[in-house]
């Protein structure tokens, strides 16, 4: 399992105590790390789904294999399965390689979309079969600590019904029942924020993944079904369905298991990547098959960029799918789901209204760049999602800076500031499941772009970059963790420039005003001792870097009128 870090600073404990009384309970429980969750790690999934197209319903059930923590815990799980999904029934599983496998039927209560799987019946049928509690075997002459790790320990969570569909997948997530153009059957899903118990029951908490996972899926032969990671192999059934076998060797995120089924029809090939042959696996639908083999050429220039920025691809043993979607785009983990039609863009549109959007395509540069910012370094809390979104933001601009130079950059980055409203702050309460402000995006990428601009050496930039792939690889983390990596590896305390983009809405401003024929300047509209240093130019075009404070200083000797460097994210007020 990622290794689970739970720092905040507290700075944000604060702020989510003093919003507290927002949230219900529901939530809560649905983003906390709370007692039925913090006792035990996931470490495997093995899900067996059953797709019934007549009537949009599944049934199946999640083989969940965890590590105990703690062995003074409470005698209950929390297991995650949204309505109006169903569990049926819970068997535990519990053994070592001395003592033959216990399987004990489990009682359960629901409280709306968490369900508490009780160790020790709180059903009188299951006390009377069995009254006794269920407790992991140990042998009384070793270690039990050492013994509890030694153990199989699994969950049998069986379940059905027919999950939620999506209204406007990925952003409103659930199931996606539509058909391609030839009325063939086209499904998939879409479950970020919204969380993968919408569909599978799980421990839906975003600090804890599965070391690996397997997906067997039984859909009708006439379909494929792709799912994460490799193919393990496929077994028919005889009665016009097949069933999928596929599976990931790394952790993964809850949101990030998912499958694709249609008409799909595969081609591929060998990237030589910085570890080594990389597969690079695409399954289209079978009508988009001679334009995916042109456009998809987009895909290993990807590769080559990102290597370069951020090291390398983290799931070489997994590999690398596009795989066509019913929906815009989601960075499902080594199978990212593609919708945007095999336009350049956005859909054919420039997000920064500069040109430069247009040379690449939009879904496979932002997605694929979330196998480094979210899949690979994953946010503990979706509360911190601006890890991965503002970084796969400017992912974008770093894209063009490798092929198209720095000043492209520039126009990029510069171009989509339009695009940011300022409406609230990027990083939400914690332990509630909230997502901040879409802001994550833009902001955060400019945000990004200004810290580079204040590090001011873009081979320590990168080597950063790079440096949190590796020292954050298959983890959990918090936005603290992330900032105190940036501000030893740079040197440099970033911490008021993160309080400031990520937790308000005000956007610095530089204030200048005249005194003897001379600009003195101060910061504004910031938080308490925000210090932030930014490049100015002179009335000639020469630069200088200044330390402004919230107190007004003199402009350097020579200067007459100052101009901002428009590489950093900030706003000039000239007061008369």
């Amino acid at each position: 399992m990622k290794k689970i870090i739970s720092v905040f600073s507290f700075l944000f404990i604060v702020l989510n105590f003093s919003f507290a009384q927002q949230f219900t309970h529901a939530y809560t429980l649905r983003g906390s790390n709370g007692p039925g969750r913090s006792w035990w790690n996931a470490t495997k999934y093995d899900l067996h789904v059953t797709f019934n197209f007549s009537d949009s319903r599944i049934s199946g059930y999640n083989a969940i294999s965890y590590q105990t923590l703690d062995k003074k815990h409470p005698d209950f799980f929390q297991i995650d399965l949204q309505e109006p999904m169903i569990i049926d029934s819970v068997i535990s599983e519990t053994g070592t390689e001395k003592f033959p496998l216990n399987r004990k039927q489990l009682s359960f209560t629901r409280e709306g979309d968490a369900w508490f799987v009780y160790l020790k019946s709180k059903n009188p049928l299951l006390d009377k079969h069995d009254p006794n509690e269920i407790m992991l075997t140990t042998n009384s002459n070793k270690n039990p600590s050492k013994e509890l790790n030694e153990e199989t320990t699994n969950l049998l969570v069986y379940y059905h019904g027919k999950p939620r569909k999506a209204k406007n997948a990925p952003w409103d997530g659930g199931f996606v029942w539509k058909r391609d153009e030839a009325g063939n059957p086209w499904v998939a899903v879409a479950c970020q924020g919204l969380g993968a118990s919408v569909w599978y029951p799980c421990k839906d908490y975003q600090g804890d993944e599965p070391d690996s996972a397997e997906m067997h899926f039984t859909s009708p032969s006439d379909l494929m079904t792709v799912s994460n990671g490799r193919l393990r192999g496929k077994v028919d059934n005889g009665d016009e369905t097949t069933t999928y076998d596929w599976a990931v060797v790394n952790p993964i995120n809850n949101y990030d298991i998912t499958f694709y089924i249609g008409k799909l029809v595969h081609f591929g090939e060998i990237y030589k990547g910085e570890k080594g042959d990389l597969t690079m696996d695409y399954w289209v639908l079978d009508s988009n098959l001679a334009k995916a083999k042109v456009h998809f050429k987009e895909a290993p220039r990807m590769m080559k960029a990102f290597e370069y920025w951020f090291g390398p691809y983290p799931f070489y043993t997994d590999g690398y799918k596009l795989v066509d979607a019913p929906y815009l785009g989601m960075e499902h983990q080594s199978a990212i789901g593609y919708g945007n039609h095999y336009l350049m863009g956005y859909l054919g549109r420039d997000l920064s209204h500069s040109g430069w959007g247009l040379k690449w395509d939009f879904i496979i540069v932002h997605e694929s760049a979330h196998e480094w910012f979210g899949n690979n370094i994953t946010s503990k809390d979706l509360a911190d999602m601006w890890i991965h979104e503002s970084f796969a933001n400017y992912a974008e601009t770093l894209f063009t800076e490798y092929y198209y130079g720095k000043q492209a950059a520039t126009d990029y980055i510069v171009g989509v500031r339009q695009n940011i409203l300022n409406d609230k702050p990027i990083i939400a309460h914690y332990g509630v499941n909230e997502e901040g402000s879409g802001d994550m995006y833009y902001k955060g990428g400019n945000m990004i772009h200004t810290i580079r601009q204040i590090i001011n050496d873009d081979n320590k930039f990168r080597n950063i970059l790079r440096g949190l792939n590796q020292t954050f690889y298959h983890q959990t983390d918090t936005s603290k963790q992330i900032e105190d990596y940036i501000n030893q590896q740079s040197a440099i305390d970033f911490s008021k420039v993160f309080e400031q983009y990520l937790t308000t809405t005000e956007v610095p401003i530089l204030d200048v005003k005249y005194e003897n024929g001379r600009p003195v300047y101060r910061w504004s509209n910031c938080i308490k001792g925000f210090d932030m240093p930014l490049k100015i130019y002179d009335q000639k075009g020469k630069s200088y870097m200044i330390h402004p404070t919230q107190k007004f200083q003199q402009s350097p000797k020579g200067v007459k009128n100052i101009k901002i460097d428009i590489n950093y994210y900030v706003k000039l007020n000239i007061i008369t």
